[in-house]
């Protein structure tokens, strides 16, 4: 019974750990389009486009900055 605290902070703690370093949400789904360039890559959901290294994938959602 004493580990109960331990265990849902352990818990929670994980949950903040795995979260933390994604910012990507459901409302972005993002395909890479090599027609353009290699690394590009365009929301399907949102219209906003990204330009990144190749072999990176985008982590952030620009469904409030698309044009």
């Amino acid at each position: 019974m004493a580990l109960f605290p331990i265990v849902i902070i352990a818990i929670f703690f994980g949950m903040w750990w795995m979260r933390r370093g994604s910012t990507l949400t459901r409302a972005c789904r993002w395909r890479e389009d090599r027609s353009v360039a290699p690394g590009h890559f365009r929301c399907a959901a949102c219209g906003a486009e990204m330009d990144l290294d190749p072999g990176k994938r985008p982590r952030d959602c620009l469904r409030d900055r698309a044009a």
